[in-house]
């Protein structure tokens, strides 16, 4: 038993992947909104160089989790039938293809038309890897993981991360935009959480297998769901208090605000590797 930090190469890969693809969202729909606005546009462009940074970090630590680095690519042997395989290969798509936009961008090569219709297509390939991350889990002989609420949670990441990381670069890049509507998507995110969380805290009572049950696989596993939300609540609040002022959030507050929303993220998604077990056995973390 355990919290299923012995997994962090993966939760590291499934959060940061996740934030950055709704931070891509949002900071791309702030460059498409700086039409005619060469400077704005070339701060954002700027400012984006940390998604691609972050999405880096998220791939090096989960090239970890292969046991060897160099044998990699063998993960790709099975696209199309393998989940694990499509997950690398849709991953490694939005990563070239939204990497690629961002550098003729940076350079001032991309065309006016095609750089929309480029950007609209990373965001597109970015919610494709969210849908395939959250595949890899639907494992019949894992009941604590075949269920909507890996597929709940993995989209509800990128609705509470995502936002905040956009918003955070499109301050830095000094760019005017609506953060009172991505700061509502992410506060309904949360509250989905919570519900999610309660019901699936319910749901665990109910799963067994011959060896252990469900609910007792991390013993604690209130206390740290707690810790969770308590820490979301916080780092969003850092966002929407100003926000309710009527006041634009300083740079620190919104940065703040994403490192403890990533901390409560950790925490979940650590949670959720230490709800491993499979039919008739349990896997100890």
């Amino acid at each position: 038993m355990g919290n299923g930090w012995h997994e962090w190469p993966l939760v590291l890969f499934t959060v940061l992947g996740q934030c950055v693809v709704g931070g891509l969202i949002v900071t791309g729909l702030g460059w498409m909104a700086a039409s005619g606005k060469t400077a704005d546009r070339t701060r954002i462009i700027r400012s984006m160089f940390f998604l691609w940074v972050l999405m880096g970090i998220g791939f090096a630590a989960s090239m970890m989790h292969l046991g060897s680095p160099l044998r990699a690519f063998n993960s790709l042997n099975r696209i199309g039938s393998s989940a694990l395989s499509n997950e690398i290969a849709a991953g490694s798509l939005f990563f070239a293809v939204g990497g690629f936009w961002w550098l003729l961008a940076v350079l001032g090569k991309m065309p006016e038309t095609l750089g929309r219709i480029w950007l609209i297509a990373s965001m597109v390939l970015g919610v494709v890897f969210v849908y395939a991350m959250s595949r890899v889990y639907q494992i019949e002989t894992v009941p604590t993981w075949h269920n909507g609420y890996t597929t709940a949670a993995f989209f509800l990441t990128l609705l509470i991360g995502g936002p905040l990381l956009g918003a955070l670069l499109l301050r830095l890049s000094r760019t005017p935009f609506n953060g009172a509507t991505f700061a509502t998507i992410s506060g309904l995110a949360l509250l989905a959480t919570v519900v999610v969380i309660v019901q699936q805290s319910v749901s665990l009572a109910s799963v067994a297998s011959s060896v252990t049950q469900a609910s007792a696989l991390i013993p604690d596993y209130a206390a740290m769901q707690t810790w969770r939300i308590v820490l979301l609540v916080v780092g969003l609040a850092f966002w929407i208090y100003p926000l309710l002022r009527r006041r634009q959030p300083h740079t620190f507050s919104l940065a703040l605000g994403l490192l403890l929303v990533l901390a409560g993220e950790i925490v979940g998604r650590g949670l959720f590797y230490g709800l491993h077990m499979t039919v008739g056995v349990a896997v100890a973390g």
